[in-house]
């Protein structure tokens, strides 16, 4: 059709939150969750812009640290927690959608509460709004209503959880029973961890939010705090009942989700069960995926196409299909669940595996960024596989990865002590190769103003065969706003020197922001980004590769290292090599920095010997 012209409207809240890198699969999988919370960000946050549009408790859990990184949601949220509470039950419950939909709620413990996640929405996002936005008012007034939420779930979590088929011990359970836990993913779902996982976050932020109103001795503090511990030492007793310290439920084969990960995560795991918990996280394995509309694919597909994606070790023979060739999903090189994903990829970075963070984020294949990619996405789907027909195109439940992406990828987030984004934790973390990566770039917009990092490596070997054995230097660049301050903390395993020197004068930063702006605008404009497709050929009934330049994922260079900021004037550096030595993060205070690591060793990526359903044998 001619003259018809599309025009994407949404609730005019300041878009402050950028994420960039060399990396066209992270920055298309960024701009994939972006696009989707544009289009779903009208009066509520929808789970889709054209069918349901309902906001569901669960999708803003999983997905409302993305949301706050990219944009000040800050009176969104405000209006958000408000529905909940003027929907909540007279007896306390809190119900599945900010207001009130007879959808789920046989998913929940009964007596009109939603599912405990979904339900526990509306404490989870008043926490988060106090650490981004610092409104002690929100707090005063929703305390109460939190406080009912959890007196609801103490006279009622164990008498419905028993209602629904959970025996206390768990000797009768084999999961997946009634509860929406780790919605849509590829593995089987634990709800019994999800339903009492967040009983105790409940019981955590009600225990925060009374600290912060300030309210003393023996109250809802002392109360949430002990009620949280008790439910954390409960769910530990249960998950390390078998011996095997593989964090899962008694009768488990090590197949659900997300017990582990959400164990590790959320700090349920003993201290000294961790290490011994992710070892035997790193044996869970991919499997291959029956899909109906993945096995239309694989019959139109040519012979020459289905061999490209055998040898790539997409597709496999599967013995219980009678060695027909099925395709398959990674555990370790692509994704699989709603909260599940954030909860990994997060607690690889913290814990020292940030490349098998980026491995799985990188991954090609089902259930990755590229697989959306190639097949013309522009917005995230509602789940990993193709659906022609029953799922949406346009959801942004599974964006959780775009806010570790500036957290850890580039290295800036909100700091998770402070209230009002006062403060920030620059932690930049790297890849063992730079053919992974060569840099990577975030801004975190706050109330105080945008706090900025950038990362690059330099010295790169012009043989992009050395990528993984060279010595290069790492240049990293921080600004912290006026009326803000900052705690840089080192990558993991490092024993190289670090220095740190500020600029004397502030330069023309806004100039430089335009400049790399408008330069990123004509890489997009030449199409730099995701380079092919999958297309139909309606005539054949042919499924074909099509080489496409698209813009989405082009990378773009940071504006903290353009040309027009070449001629700063630095102060000496200092070495700060002990201060990281001593496990102590570096203060920033407002200004612009400039750390440079020396002499950092680029390595090989690991690799899985079992190809892309395999374990990490390494770490086994």
């Amino acid at each position: 059709p001619t003259n018809v012209h599309a025009l994407m409207y949404r609730t005019a809240m300041q878009e402050w939150g950028t994420f960039d890198s060399s990396s066209v699969l992270l920055n298309g999988g960024y701009e994939l969750v972006k696009n989707s919370m544009r289009s779903n960000l009208l009066s509520v946050q929808s789970d889709c812009p054209h069918r349901e549009k309902l906001p569901y408790g669960g999708d803003l859990i999983a997905n409302s640290p993305s949301a706050m990184h990219m944009f000040d949601m800050s009176a969104f949220y405000k209006k958000t927690i408000r529905d909940w509470m003027d929907a909540q039950w007279d007896n306390g419950a809190y119900t599945e959608t900010s207001v009130w939909q007879d959808l789920n709620d046989y998913a929940g413990i009964g007596k009109g509460a939603g599912e405990t996640v979904w339900a526990t929405a509306p404490p989870v996002l008043t926490v988060r709004h106090m650490q981004h936005y610092g409104d002690l008012d929100l707090l005063v007034r929703s305390l109460v209503k939190h406080l009912k939420w959890l007196q609801f779930l103490e006279a009622n979590f164990e008498q419905g959880m028993l209602e629904k088929g959970y025996d206390k011990l768990l000797n009768n359970y084999f999961g997946q029973k009634s509860g929406l836990g780790d919605w849509l993913g590829m593995r089987p779902r634990d709800t019994y961890i999800t339903h009492s996982g967040f009983y105790m976050a409940a019981a955590r932020c009600l225990a925060y939010i009374s600290h912060k109103v300030g309210i003393e001795a023996l109250g809802p503090e002392q109360k949430g705090m002990a009620k949280a511990k008790w439910l954390q030492d409960r769910i530990a007793y249960l998950y390390l009942r078998n011996g095997k310290d593989d964090f899962d439920f008694p009768r488990g084969k090590t197949r659900h989700s997300p017990g582990p990960e959400m164990g590790l995560f959320a700090r349920i795991v003993p201290g000294e069960k961790r290490c011994a918990v992710l070892k035997n996280w790193f044996k869970r394995e991919g499997s291959v995926w029956p899909g109906d509309e993945e096995k239309r694919f694989m019959d139109e597909l040519s012979a020459e196409d289905t061999q490209f994606l055998f040898d790539r070790g997409e597709l496999k023979k599967a013995k219980r299909k009678g060695n027909r060739l099925t395709m398959t999903w990674s555990m370790w090189e692509g994704f699989h669940d709603i909260f599940s994903m954030r909860y990994s990829l997060s607690t690889l970075s913290e814990m020292g595996f940030h490349h098998i963070a980026l491995r799985k984020a990188s991954g090609t294949g089902m259930a990755t960024f590229e697989y959306l990619l190639r097949h013309n996405a522009t917005t995230m789907w509602e789940s990993w596989w193709r659906s022609e027909d029953l799922y949406s195109r346009n959801h942004p439940m599974l964006g959780a990865f775009a806010e570790w992406m500036s957290s850890s990828v580039a290295g800036v987030s909100v700091h998770p002590t402070t209230v009002g984004g006062r403060q920030v934790l620059f932690w930049p973390q790297f890849p063992k190769s730079a053919k992974t990566l060569e840099y990577a770039s975030a801004i975190q917009g706050t109330p105080q103003g945008d706090f900025a990092v950038a990362w690059r490596f330099e010295d790169l070997p012009e043989d992009k065969n050395e990528y993984d054995s060279a010595l290069v230097m790492v240049r990293i660049r921080l600004l912290v706003p006026p009326g803000g301050e900052g705690f840089m903390r080192p990558p993991f395993h490092t024993e190289e020197k670090f220095t740190i020197k500020h600029a004397l004068s502030i330069p023309d930063l806004l100039g430089a922001k335009s400049a790399a702006d408008g330069e990123c605008s004509n890489r997009r404009e030449a199409r730099m980004g995701f380079p092919y497709s999958w297309e139909y050929d309606r005539i054949n009934s042919r499924w074909y590769r099509l080489r496409s330049s698209k813009s989405i994922g082009t990378p773009c260079l940071s504006f903290l290292f353009h040309t027009t900021l070449n001629d700063i004037t630095w102060s000496s550096s200092r070495d700060i090599t002990q201060t990281f030595a001593e496990g102590t993060d570096e203060r920033v205070a407002p200004g612009l920095y400039e750390v440079i690591i020396s002499n950092w060793q680029l390595e090989k990526e690991v690799e899985s010997p079992e190809g892309r359903t395999g374990n990490l044998f390494e770490y086994v």
